[in-house]
């Protein structure tokens, strides 16, 4: 219990600025959980779901009555959002093996046209259906962000599960989107955070990307053998 309180009491004031420890912990939760997911690692998976409980809290400030009362619905339903969707991705990498017997979960794999078309649709279809939701519901202006980046987590979450190498360009739109809107709201830690995000994602990108070549070149190997 005392740890639960130290984790909503405990805040880091930076000159006028408060943030909250819980806040800059949820954000290294998820950066260890991007950083097992770029190495295929099932730890990704429990790992960024103590980031999202963490995290649930911090931004639902006016709910939660933090130093900085501002909801942003759409980031802290994309938290729940993130704890459902990890749940099976973490079933899924648990039941799979790479195909050179590594202990990796999962093998990238490039989406095809019509999932990727999928996605660009789902990413507009999704934010122009919560933007009037997340308005009515109070979230912090301006909503379309708000729900650009739930919907974005949504979809990027559930092509890492899939295995498909463009979810890390998804996860770029969302944080194009995302530093902006958390340093209006007064969000600092994460707002910094997605910076980071951004270069960390497009890395990512390219690291699933050598590995499939990889994978290709293996294969075409095989058959030409």
């Amino acid at each position: 219990m005392d740890l639960v309180r130290w984790l909503f009491d405990a805040q880091l004031h930076i000159g006028d600025q408060t943030v909250l420890w819980r806040e800059v912990i949820g954000n290294l939760f998820g950066l260890l959980s991007a950083l097992g997911g770029m190495r295929r690692k099932v730890w990704a998976w429990p790992v960024g779901i103590v980031g999202n409980a963490l995290l649930f809290t911090v931004f639902l400030g006016a709910v939660f009555d933090t130093p900085n009362p501002v909801n942003l619905l759409g980031q802290a339903g994309r938290q729940v959002m993130f704890i459902i969707v990890s749940i099976y991705g973490w079933v899924r990498w648990t039941r799979r093996e790479s195909t050179r017997g590594e202990r990796v979960a999962v093998t990238p794999r490039w989406a095809s046209w019509p999932v990727r078309l999928g996605l660009v649709a789902g990413m507009l279809g999704g934010t122009a259906v919560l933007t009037p939701l997340f308005r009515a519901l109070g979230s912090y202006e301006p909503v379309w962000s708000d729900a650009w980046i739930f919907v974005g987590s949504l979809l990027a979450t559930y092509g890492m599960a899939k295995g498909w190498v463009e979810f890390w360009l998804i996860w770029v739109a969302v944080d194009i989107v995302g530093v902006p809107l958390l340093f209006s709201a007064h969000y600092y830690a994460s707002a910094a955070m997605y910076v980071f995000y951004g270069a960390f994602t497009l890395t990512g990108f390219f690291v699933w990307w050598r590995e499939r070549a990889r994978i290709n070149r293996e294969a075409a190997l095989l058959a030409s053998a």
